[in-house]
């Protein structure tokens, strides 16, 4: 803190975002995490703990965007918060920080992916057992030989050369 012309300036330090932090928001994006979510993951992996203030400054969101990410890491419960008095009047200050592992994050993150792909998967298998069950795939044609109908696949009418009859 410091006096200039009779008011006292507090002064405070907050990390900024980073081209590698930018990096890792990037990341967690191609996974379909929200902006707002990846964002603040990012900052608070990086910081002990922070203030709404201090996550504007740093990560250059506006206060509901903080608020609407803070939300997601709640229902995830990621984030633990506390209250600190401020000097003189006013609401305190809520303080957050992540409360797991960012490694138990992307954990997270990577189990709901593998979950995705093992869902496509079956649904991909089904679709396969569906199709083969059809009657286009085996391409049945009839084809009258000399008075009488016969069946033949394409395989067979090819080879047959039944169209030519």
């Amino acid at each position: 803190m410091y006096k200039s012309g009779g008011i006292i300036i507090k002064q405070s330090t907050v990390k900024v975002l980073d081209e590698k932090d930018m990096e890792f928001v990037d990341a967690l994006r191609n996974l379909r995490v929200p902006r707002s979510v990846a964002t603040l993951i990012t900052f608070l992996a990086n910081a002990s703990e922070a203030t709404s203030r201090e996550i504007e400054m740093g990560t250059s969101m506006r206060q509901p965007e903080v608020s609407i990410g803070m939300r997601g890491l709640r229902q995830n419960n990621w984030i633990e918060e506390h209250e600190v008095k401020r000097e003189g009047k006013g609401r305190p200050t809520k303080v957050y920080r992540l409360s797991v592992p960012l490694e138990k994050i992307i954990q997270h993150y990577e189990e709901q992916k593998n979950e995705e792909a093992a869902q496509t998967m079956q649904a991909i298998q089904r679709l396969k057992e569906i199709a083969a069950t059809w009657l286009h795939p085996l391409l049945l044609f009839i084809a009258s030989d000399i008075g009488h109908m016969e069946l033949f696949s394409l395989k067979q009418f090819i080879s047959k050369d039944c169209h030519t009859n």
